[in-house]
């Protein structure tokens, strides 16, 4: 470059443009002071013009050089948008943080990875993930965090407010800004706690806009599009970055993901063998052996990560899954007592958090947790026991189903299981192997703060195509109807639905099982009172996408709490709540509720007909109790049958009475 330069150097006379202009002039000159003046004004002129030219062009071709990065007003390729998270589809954070903001400061540490002292102890994985750290950029960073909220934005997954400084132009310093603040999220939500010697990867067909000049300080805006453990942690967002409360750039389609570095094993090994510290921990500090990724792959990803390699023939076929998402109510194993393949004992010990801000707290009728995930908890913690320990090993060539069959549960005492982690203790009491169906029976029990609060017995069943297709229904195929359709009775209607748009003590959303409720006053088997009610079944109806994968069914807990529903509804109809201060809905203490199911609600079944007999009403001081006994149809069969079943009334200043 330099010898090209030298090649052009200027080697004659210097130009001199005044000199030039007045020996070309052919009138007699003027007085020179004039000549010079002008010819100064001249030159000025033309000089002036020249760059306001020269300024013209070189602005439109930085306008023309922004409009070609800048997306069009149609995008270049169709960007696949979720549909918004419902209460029972959102993402459950892995650890939870009363921090939602971050200075320079705690920026600074999560850039040395040090994730537990910005955000609590819940975050450790002690050192277990030292490559997880906010990526240092060149072109653009993050300044402050001013808000994180895992709900907010427009698809109800999260939104991140935060401050930013871009020191260049171009797409490389919004997307460096972008991917920080993602990374933030995703240490926020505890993604890294899923595995450990794992790094940040960012992927995606990111589509990046220009709009005005980015460089110096500004505002960024980040939704969460999309986040999931499955098959390795991940999100997907769009961002918003401004200046002044200018917008000017536009970050979409971006995906920040964690997987392991090559060849760490992710799972157990055959005989669900743990090799290694997969990186979670529980509250307590304990390690865990398998966390929310393994169960998030057992409801609805890959069942050898989960459980090991003799499940990986199950990929792609029907098989026992744990339900998934909002259902999925068993997040860790801490321990397992038993070898698999050896189906006559064992003892699992499991853990299931409950956040405050649950799906089923803000829409059950209880005053805590509702009925149907007390059993849904116990029981899913005792078929991971049977499954992990090989149930349908004995004949891997079969594709089974799980159902439960029957048992007995009793609330020990009452406890309010917000923000609790609940302890799963089951143990496996036998096993027998038939012709297409394996059934275990367990017992198990569930504490918290230490102190056990829920006990239980049940049997469970595998069953191959062919046996589900031969359930008969607890009458052996005879259809016998509800005592309604066979006793001539005055009945009174309770409009649950009408009720339910006042919102006091009436289960909603997910939980609104009935509409109505058919009353006979003094009636049925034990002449306390009667009640009838239809719920109609649509294929679409919510829980069989999370109840099971490839295998949709009702789970058979919330045919039980729809029978409450109906006994809570009749209870404030007939007005035992009237004499309560402050009246509240808990699960009655002390009184073994028993069921039998000898069948399912599937996608195709019209309709779900339930009845109750009032057993008794008892009174005692700031409380009232309703137990009664009930059954459940499908169309042309009786297919659950429930015993001292009861639901329970108390004034809310006398929950230690």
């Amino acid at each position: 470059m330099t010898a090209q330069l030298d090649a052009l150097d200027f080697t004659g006379e210097p130009f001199d443009a005044l000199a030039w202009t007045v020996a070309e002039l052919d009138e007699p000159a003027p007085r020179r002071d004039d000549v010079i003046s002008g010819l100064l004004h001249e030159f000025r002129t033309s000089l002036i013009a020249a760059h306001t030219s020269a300024m013209t062009v070189q602005t439109g071709l930085q306008r023309h050089r922004l409009t070609s990065v800048t997306p069009p007003t149609e995008p270049r390729r169709r960007v696949r948008t979720p549909e918004p998270a419902s209460t029972m589809s959102a993402f459950k954070a892995l650890a939870r943080t009363p921090v939602t903001s971050l200075d320079e400061n705690a920026l600074a540490e999560l850039g040395h990875g040090a994730i537990a002292n910005v955000f609590g102890a819940a975050y450790d994985q002690e050192g277990a993930n030292p490559a997880i750290h906010l990526t240092a950029s060149d072109h653009g960073a993050l300044t402050a965090v001013r808000d994180i909220d895992r709900h907010a934005g427009p698809w109800h997954r999260g939104r991140l407010h935060a401050a930013y400084r871009a020191y260049d132009e171009g797409t490389t310093a919004a997307e460096e800004v972008v991917v920080q603040a993602a990374q933030v999220f995703a240490m926020h939500a505890g993604l890294h706690l899923c595995l450990s010697g794992a790094r940040f990867e960012t992927t995606g067909e990111r589509e990046t806009g220009l709009i005005q000049s980015i460089v110096g300080d500004g505002e960024l805006t980040l939704d969460v599009m999309e986040i999931d453990l499955i098959p390795r942690p991940w999100l997907r967002v769009t961002a918003e970055l401004r200046r002044d409360g200018a917008l000017v750039a536009r970050v979409n389609d971006l995906t920040v993901g964690i997987r392991e570095e090559p060849g760490l094993p992710i799972g157990p090994e055959t005989g669900g063998v743990i090799p290694r510290f997969f990186g979670r921990r529980n509250g307590f500090g304990q390690r865990a052996l398998l966390g929310e990724f393994h169960m998030t792959h057992s409801a609805r990803g890959d069942l050898d990560i989960a459980l090991g390699p003799e499940f990986a023939r199950y990929a792609g076929r029907r098989a026992t899954r744990m339900p998934n998402h909002g259902l999925q109510l068993c997040d860790r194993v801490m321990a397992v007592e038993g070898e698999r393949g050896k189906l006559t004992g064992g003892t699992g010990h499991t853990e299931y958090d409950s956040p405050a801000d649950s799906w089923y707290y803000a829409e059950t009728a209880n005053a805590s947790m509702p009925n149907v995930v007390h059993m849904e908890t116990s029981l899913q913690s005792a078929l991971l026991l049977g499954y992990f320990l090989g149930a349908t090993l004995t004949a891997p060539e079969e594709d089974y189903s799980l159902r439960n069959l029957d048992g007995t549960a009793t609330v020990l005492r009452e406890v309010d299981l917000r923000d609790k982690t609940i302890q799963q203790t089951s143990r496996l009491l036998g096993t027998t192997v038939l012709v297409g169906a394996v059934l275990q029976s367990f017992s198990y029990e569930l504490s918290v703060d230490g102190e056990p609060f829920y006990a239980g017995e049940s049997l469970f069943g595998f069953f191959n195509e062919t046996a589900l297709a031969n359930q008969n229904g607890l009458d052996n195929g005879a259809y016998v109807p509800p005592w309604l359709e066979t006793n001539r009775a005055t009945t009174r209607t309770i409009d649950v639905a009408t009720r339910r748009e006042t919102g006091v003590l009436c289960s909603r959303g997910h939980l609104a099982l009935l509409d109505s409720v058919t009353v006979v006053d003094g009636g049925g088997k034990h002449g306390e009172g009667y009640l009838h009610a239809v719920r109609p079944i649509r294929a679409d109806d919510w829980f069989f996408a999370y109840h099971f994968h490839l295998d949709p069914v009702m789970p058979g807990s919330l045919g039980v709490e729809a029978v409450i529903q109906a006994m809570q509804e009749w209870a404030i109809d007939a007005g035992l709540a009237g004499d309560l201060d402050e009246p509240e809905f808990v699960l009655p203490a002390n009184l073994p509720m028993s069921w039998r199911y000898r069948g399912q609600i599937l996608a195709e079944d019209r309709e779900m007909t339930l009845e109750v007999h009032i057993k008794s009403v008892e009174r005692r001081p700031g409380r009232v109790r309703v137990a009664g006994e009930a059954s459940v149809w499908k169309p042309g069969m009786r297919i659950y049958e429930l015993d001292d079943i009861a639901v329970e009334l108390r004034e809310r200043h006398g929950k230690d009475r």
